[in-house]
């Protein structure tokens, strides 16, 4: 029997899952009416640069190792141990987050209030879901990425509709001036949330680590990229125009700003309210899902070259996927949620916020060294054959690799610093926890690197022009280490 292969159709409905975060659409719309403008700057000066090179490396470089593979090619085994942890970490963190979502959200529907213990247990519940349905080969999840991709679709509209009609039968909750969508840099909120826009175009490249299951990778991953960006960009301002149409946007909760302006928009009783509510919570599952495939594949490459631990190598005998990360991931999560135990309430009640900003740290840590690496790639790889090219050249082509790179070293800066609280001199543990998580995973992770390094035979430095023209005479050959 022919292997399962994803048709087109599915890949763009892959994307669409993987990329679009509906729970993210609320922390953009807190920016304001400003948001409108950075949707469109960041759009222009980072999504279509990133996508276009994504595609470019993604056709050029085939294998299931996405992101890690193309940095560890030009940048060497270092800085792939690095992107490798980054973006393995995040996904657990970001699991975690998403986690404490569900017992809010019930609550909300039915009424039902929930102790620690209680809320533990639905948390634990959706994480350990998640790592089950990781266990499985990707074309065989395929129903949860197109279903996902879908009713993600729905809600996003819903909720743009549902703006409209409200805003159309009460007014806007905004001020709608012309100046308002101007941005505001002195806004520290504002800036904050920032990286939320950046984080809502992050995933593209997962798509590329599904070659295998593809019927027409080199066609299927360029195309899917563009016209999925453009769709999911279009979602995005739909949605995020409904929640602002609905709620005023320092009143938006970054936690449960969709579920709210639903609410907001047709009453806690309504049962549009509760089916919404209902359905969003399933997208979480999808989009965790979708998610781990790729984040599993690039922690299980980064073992399989001694730069993560071994244990993410570990295969089932039964899929061939990586149930050692899979696993992993489900015991970091559990332990992150298990900060809910330590008795200061205001990391409790803030900690949706305060994992999902680590996670979102984390994620742009990992896509920096992209753009320095597909230039390396370029320069020392210039006669391998790309099915699909990057249509910028000379000057314009550098300056689409350094602006997106700038964009997301001061995403994170803004994400991490508490520059609100430091002006208003408040800072303290609460504020400062997600900068010292981040800074804790950063010193793990140099730490992972170099108890990992000492189990490798040599360190490859990445590719230069005379190992590219060995690699090119040995098309068999999947790594370009075993020729250095």
């Amino acid at each position: 029997m022919a292997e399962k292969k994803f048709s087109f159709a599915s890949v763009i409905l892959t994307v669409i899952c993987v990329v679009f975060v509906a729970e993210a659409a609320a922390p953009a719309s807190a920016i304001g009416n400003q948001q409108f403008f950075w949707w469109v700057f960041l759009i222009i000066t980072f999504l279509l640069p990133y996508g276009l090179i994504c595609a470019e490396l993604g056709t050029t470089y085939e294998g299931d190792g996405g992101l890690y593979d193309w940095v560890r090619n030009a940048l060497g085994d270092k800085w792939g141990a690095r992107v490798s942890w980054y973006y393995w970490i995040n996904f657990p963190l970001w699991m975690a987050s998403l986690g404490t979502l569900f017992p809010d959200i019930i609550t909300m529907c039915c009424g039902v209030e929930f102790d620690v213990v209680g809320k533990l247990a639905i948390e634990l519940a959706f994480v350990w879901v998640v790592v089950f349905l990781s266990f499985f080969k990707v074309s065989d999840s395929e129903w949860i990425l197109n279903g996902g991709a879908v009713l993600k679709v729905l809600i996003a509209v819903t909720v743009g509709v549902m703006g409209i009609w409200f805003a159309l039968t009460y007014g806007f909750a905004n001020d709608m001036s012309a100046e308002t969508f101007l941005p505001d840099l002195t806004s520290f909120n504002s800036i904050q949330y920032l990286s939320i826009i950046l984080f809502n175009f992050m995933g593209f490249e997962v798509v590329t680590t599904f070659a295998s299951d593809m019927k027409n990778p080199k066609t299927d991953i360029p195309k899917a990229i563009i016209l999925g960006g453009i769709a999911i960009a279009a979602i995005y301002l739909f949605a995020s125009f409904g929640i602002g149409a609905a709620i005023p946007a320092e009143e938006i909760d970054p936690d449960f700003g969709m579920i709210v302006a639903v609410m907001t928009m047709v009453g806690e009783n309504s049962w549009l309210f509760i089916v919404i509510s209902l359905v969003f919570l399933v997208t979480l599952f999808a989009n965790m899902t979708s998610w781990s495939f790729g984040v599993n594949f690039v922690a299980e490459y980064g073992a399989k070259h001694n730069n993560m631990p071994a244990v993410f190598a570990i295969e089932s005998k039964k899929t061939g996927m990586p149930a050692g990360a899979a696993i992993v991931n489900g015991v970091v999560a559990t332990l992150a949620l298990l900060i809910q135990l330590i008795p200061i309430e205001e990391i409790s009640t803030g900690l949706f916020w305060s994992i999902f900003s680590m996670n979102v740290c984390f994620l742009l840590l990992a896509y920096i060294p992209i753009f320095p690496a597909f230039l390396k790639l370029r320069k020392v790889d210039p006669n391998r054959e790309r099915t699909y090219v990057v249509p910028f050249k000379g000057a314009l082509l550098k300056i689409a690799c350094v602006v997106p790179a700038i964009e997301l070293v001061l995403a994170i800066i803004a994400t991490v610093v508490p520059f609100g609280a430091i002006a208003e001199g408040t800072v303290g543990f609460v504020e400062l926890f997600p900068l010292i998580g981040v800074v804790v995973g950063i010193v793990a992770g140099e730490v992972m690197r170099v108890v990992c390094a000492k189990k490798r035979e040599r360190e490859f430095a990445g590719l230069t022009p005379e190992l590219s023209e060995k690699w090119l005479a040995n098309p068999d050959v999947a790594d370009p280490a075993e020729l250095a």
